[in-house]
């Protein structure tokens, strides 16, 4: 597969290219996806990215992290296994000079269990086939603000658990993608007691 690249669609950085390395399992979103996702998480964030931070879990070419630093994220965590992408990250993030940005070289769910500081919003788009959803479900809380958003992109429907109202879902060819929000925990505990 010949090497290609993608563009950040919108902010500051707008039409720079994101080059794409070959990976296993790397499949960047496409621009379309990211246009729709941050044009959700404007209206839900009076087009406010300024005081946000961001966990983009499963970076690869880092599209979508670099969406958010590009409209004034406060901060965006990167965390990418591959240590090509992470190259690739950090040489990307050094030629954008964009200081709101890090990338730590590891694994998604050892980084879930010792996250301290919670985040406005996490980005999940794991590679297809390997059932990480259902593994990251219940780790996503701790990680979150009290209102904080996750978008998901699958290779099927999305389900999330009740903990998550589904603010916003498209479909793209064989990609599944949704915005979901965490239920505030009292409304939480008043499900919990229905069920």
């Amino acid at each position: 597969m010949k090497k290609h690249n993608i563009r950040i669609v919108g902010g500051v950085y707008r039409r720079t290219p994101i080059p794409v390395i070959n990976a296993p399992g790397l499949r960047p979103t496409p621009d379309r996806i990211r246009e729709t996702l941050y044009n959700w998480l404007g209206y839900f964030w009076n087009q406010n990215f300024t005081d946000k931070t961001v966990l983009d879990l499963f970076a690869g070419t880092g599209a979508l992290g670099f969406e958010a630093a590009s409209r004034g994220a406060a901060h965006v965590q990167m965390v990418e296994a591959n240590p090509q992408a992470v190259t690739a990250l950090r040489a990307l993030r050094t030629k954008l000079k964009a200081n709101n940005v890090r990338v730590f070289p590891g694994d998604a769910m050892h980084v879930l269990e010792r996250t301290a500081n919670p985040f406005d919003l996490v980005l999940l788009d794991p590679p297809f086939g390997q059932a990480w959803l259902d593994r990251l479900w219940n780790k996503l809380p701790a990680v979150l603000n009290e209102s904080g958003l996750v978008y998901v992109e699958s290779e099927n429907p999305i389900n999330p658990p009740p903990i998550f109202d589904l603010l916003r879902e498209g479909q793209a060819g064989q990609v599944h993608y949704a915005l979901l929000q965490i239920v505030a925990p009292q409304e939480n505990k008043l499900q919990a007691e229905l069920h």
